[in-house]
């Protein structure tokens, strides 16, 4: 059997292992942390929400062979890639200030860090207050939050969250939404997004149906797509983000129809099987049409995990990267393991970046390998 990539690095593991306690917040030294500690502190129903993916929970699909990064013919996970792609290191350059050139911009929007707390439903598993804490967390690092349409707090009470006094300005927050066939529903819940200064819609476009989900159907987690399955995905009302861009052909179509932003997912494994992963879908899009990032912002989530992942996603064109389950499993802790999941990103992020030798935050393939 495999051994798990990301295993977790607390120094606290064995002394809290046989006390059934929550490790201290001071000993999450990276991601994978604290899914490690939400794991025994969520009970089956929670954990299995957050983790469970489609099917048998691995993803996949051929790479061409003539792929000049080195894939191989298959991956396994969304977690697993990341180590089939290396790096090109330059050395002999001042990178003193490499943690100051982080801060990008979204629609518009500046933020202090090309990362986001991606959509994800039921954030209330892990703490009382929700997505509260992402509110309140990201406004304190600066950094965008895209609220899910599932959420377990409602539009209303997440907007009164948000930070008036971040460095870029007031507080933004964009709004997740599925698009459906009941339009009196869709329509009423962009009145509300927008009513509750909403600056962006991202609209899922590949849910068409509902998923399998074998993990959580044995502890009673059901799917938080509640429309229902409709097979044909509606187009014909525009949006800000269309989520779920899988494949060029659709980040082509997308362009054509004047979408401003795209946003790659395969939703952290948990709507398709064997779909690809954003490192894929952004590596076919640089490949095979690369004027697309100079029409449109990508945006890009699932599977990361750390700073080198998300640096391997901007090197390919991506603007900024999303994480789900991770902030999910941050919010344990409430805010402050929000917050911390924050900084240990950032701090990982420009950390490599000066390793990999550049002084400000790569964007050319070139770093890749």
């Amino acid at each position: 059997m495999r051994t798990f990539l990301r295993t977790p690095v607390l120094v606290s593991a064995a002394l809290t292992a046989d006390l059934f306690l929550e490790p201290l917040l001071k000993d999450m030294r990276a991601i994978p942390d604290f899914e490690f500690a939400a794991r025994d502190y969520l009970d089956d129903k929670q954990y299995s929400y957050y983790r469970a993916a489609t099917a048998d929970e691995w993803k996949g699909r051929r790479v061409p062979d003539d792929a000049n990064l080195n894939f191989g013919k298959r991956y396994r996970n969304n977690l697993e890639i990341w180590t089939n792609v290396k790096f090109r290191p330059r050395h002999l350059r001042d990178v003193t200030k490499a943690n100051e050139t982080l801060a990008t911009t979204v629609s518009g929007y500046n933020f202090s860090a090309p990362i986001f707390i991606a959509p994800a439903a039921r954030g209330g598993y892990a703490h009382e207050r929700g997505e509260l804490n992402f509110a309140e967390a990201r406004g304190e690092e600066d950094i965008l939050y895209c609220a899910a349409v599932y959420a377990s707090k409602t539009i209303e009470e997440i907007a009164p969250a948000k930070s008036n006094s971040t460095l870029s300005g007031p507080q933004v927050l964009f709004q997740h939404i599925y698009t459906s066939g009941n339009l009196s529903v869709m329509w009423n819940i962009i009145r509300r997004a927008e009513k509750s200064g909403a600056k962006a819609l991202a609209w899922t476009i590949d849910a068409p149906a509902a998923s399998t989900h074998h993990r959580a159907a044995r502890h009673g987690a059901t799917n938080a797509k509640l429309t229902e399955p409709r097979l044909q995905q509606r187009r014909d009302y525009g949006a800000d983000l269309e989520h779920g861009i899988a494949t060029v052909e659709d980040a082509l179509v997308a362009v054509e129809k004047g979408v401003p932003a795209i946003y790659t997912s395969n939703h952290e494994g948990r709507q398709l099987d064997h779909s690809p992963s954003p490192l894929e879908i952004a590596y076919e899009i640089r490949r095979n049409a690369p004027e697309v990032l100079q029409k449109v912002e990508v945006l890009a989530d699932s599977g990361v995990r750390c700073g080198s992942n998300v640096i391997k996603l901007l090197a390919l064109g991506v603007r900024a990267v999303g994480l789900g389950r991770p902030f999910m499993f941050a919010n344990t802790y409430g805010v402050e393991g929000v917050r911390k999941a924050i900084r240990v990103l950032k701090a990982e992020i420009a950390a490599d970046a000066a390793q990999l030798g550049h002084p400000r935050r790569p964007e050319h393939p070139h770093e890749l390998h």
